[in-house]
C-alpha cells in the first residue's frame, strides 16, 4: 500500500522557532564620516574573517591600505558618496579615493576578488542603503 500524507492544518510552530523580529534600521541622519569609518570595520572584519595566511610584521601597512582602499571604493560605488565626502572621513585626499577606487576596479578582473567586494557591497548596501546616508550629508561634490 503506498504511503499517503493527510494534509491537515498544523499548529503553529513553538516561539523558539520563530524567527527574531528584524533588527531596527540605522538612522537616516548618520553622518558620511560614521558610515564610511563603519564600513571600514566592515571590510576588515571580514578580511580578518576570510584570510587564512599569517600576516608578517611588514604586511601590516600593505593589510591597512588595502582595507581602506576597499572601503573606499564601496563607500563611492555602493553608497554613492562623493570622493570628497569620503577622503574627508578617512582622512585622505579625493584624488587619493580616486586612486583607490581605480586601483580596486583594476583588481576586480581576479574572479574571488570580485566575489569578495561584491559580497561587501551587498552587506553595505543591505546595512544603509542608498536612503540611509544622510542627504544633507551628501552634498553636490562629485
Amino acid at each position: 500500500m503506498p504511503f499517503v500524507k493527510s494534509f491537515e492544518p498544523a499548529a503553529p510552530p513553538p516561539a523558539w522557532l520563530l524567527l527574531p523580529e528584524a533588527p531596527p534600521r540605522i538612522s537616516a541622519s548618520l553622518p558620511v564620516s560614521t558610515v564610511c569609518r563603519i564600513v571600514r570595520q566592515m571590510v576588515l572584519e571580514l578580511i580578518m574573517l576570510l584570510g587564512d595566511r599569517v600576516m608578517l610584521r611588514r604586511d601590516h601597512r600593505r593589510h591597512a591600505c588595502h582595507v581602506r582602499q576597499i572601503s573606499m571604493y564601496v563607500c563611492h560605488v555602493a553608497l554613492r558618496i562623493p570622493m570628497s565626502d569620503i577622503g574627508a572621513a578617512l582622512g585622505r585626499d579625493r584624488s587619493t579615493v580616486g586612486y583607490a577606487c581605480h586601483v580596486v576596479e583594476d583588481r576586480r578582473d581576479d574572479a574571488a576578488f570580485d566575489d569578495f567586494v561584491a559580497a561587501i557591497e551587498r552587506l553595505v548596501t543591505a546595512a544603509f542603503g542608498l536612503s540611509e546616508v544622510s542627504v544633507a550629508e551628501v552634498s553636490v561634490h562629485e
